[in-house]
């Protein structure tokens, strides 16, 4: 009888971890721009442009003592396979724990249900995101990174010529709203360039 309590006490905690994981990511991804947006905020996030650097900060092989002319800046595009990287490594962490708190031998009913439905919820959360992504660049945007929660979206695209207007905001509220069921107030879109 302990055994199980001890068991089932390291399921429940593990389903609380993967929760907090899934909800901290959604509010990270919320942060990542700025908090407290409003819909229809946006915010262009430049890449620092790519060049020389000055000779003082200029790094240098102390074997050849030769020095390296350009500095790698990341760009827009590392952006968003950084992100994508991020998410997928998360969902992956939390779906092993998933597994393996549902494959101990005894393990009840209850809690293999709510293993059950944390693996579920981990799935949808990845299709809907997928869908939502490919939606949005089929719009026209160059590269999007959706990160959703229980209750809220926030969906990162690359910025267009202009920036996002009025339309653009518009055009993603409604294929995220439509994909997840959520009101336009658990919808935050950000900018990168």
């Amino acid at each position: 009888m302990g055994k199980l309590w001890k068991r089932n006490a390291v399921v429940g905690a593990v389903l609380v971890l993967v929760v907090a994981a899934i909800v901290l990511n959604g509010r990270y991804a919320a942060d990542v721009g700025e908090a407290g947006k409003v819909l229809g905020q946006a915010t262009e996030v430049s890449a620092p442009e790519t060049g020389p650097l000055p000779d003082a900060e200029a790094p240098t092989d102390a074997a050849e003592g030769t020095s390296d002319e350009t500095a790698v800046v990341p760009t827009a595009s590392d952006y968003f396979a950084t992100a994508r990287l991020s998410r997928q490594q998360a969902r992956d962490n939390a779906l092993s724990l998933l597994q393996e708190a549902g494959s101990a031998d005894e393990i009840d009913e209850q809690v293999a249900g709510e293993v059950a439905q944390g693996i579920e919820a981990l799935a949808s959360y990845t299709m809907t995101e997928a869908q939502i992504e490919n939606m949005v660049t089929a719009k026209g945007y160059d590269d999007c990174v959706v990160f959703l929660s229980d209750d809220s979206v926030s969906v990162v695209v690359s910025s267009q010529t202009d920036g996002l207007q009025t339309e653009d905001i518009a055009k993603i509220t409604d294929i995220v709203k439509q994909e997840t069921g959520l009101p336009a107030s658990a919808i935050k879109i950000l900018e990168v360039s």
